[in-house]
């Protein structure tokens, strides 16, 4: 598996495994989650997730967001496309060999999966932490983030529908 988008693939399934391995409807995740839609600051984070401390009023108010950006080849780290780190914890998502050309330029607040071993029940690899995130408190509102997220999960109804 050498071309750009076969990595971006893979890596993109094995990052949905590992936020959701059993399809469990009580993770809440949306892909390619856009903020400040039709502006010339338009921000698309590849992967987000909202975790909630409980499901209570202020357990909803005090969860916290993962924002995962996937980067398939160091040409793409270097792009200046996908670096949208707006949640409380932040990751990139990328081959280990990624990882070790360009560790020296990762924020430290930034954490890293790379992919392990493949897994025995398809065709997606383990995902294990190179580097931990670091909680950063994020600038957006819960309400913003939110909806942001069910607007992009209803464009993919959407398009599963057609």
């Amino acid at each position: 598996m050498s071309s750009r988008p076969e990595i971006t693939k893979m890596l993109s399934i094995s990052l949905e495994k590992y936020i959701n391995p059993h399809n469990d409807p009580r993770i809440y995740y949306a892909r390619e989650v856009t903020f400040d839609y039709a502006t010339s600051h338009a921000v698309r984070v590849d992967y987000m997730r909202f975790k909630p401390l409980n499901n209570t009023v202020s357990g909803i108010e005090k969860g916290d967001f993962y924002c995962y950006e996937v980067k398939s080849s160091v040409e793409d780290f270097h792009s200046p496309n996908g670096h949208n780190f707006i949640g409380d914890y932040n990751y990139y998502v990328m081959p280990e060999e990624v990882y070790t050309a360009v560790a020296n330029e990762i924020p430290y607040y930034v954490g890293v999966f790379v992919p392990s071993i493949k897994n025995y029940r398809g065709d997606w690899y383990d995902l294990k932490s190179e580097k931990k995130a670091k909680r950063r408190d994020r600038e957006r509102p819960l309400s913003e983030m939110l909806f942001m997220m069910f607007r992009s999960c209803a464009r993919e109804r959407r398009g599963k529908n057609e």
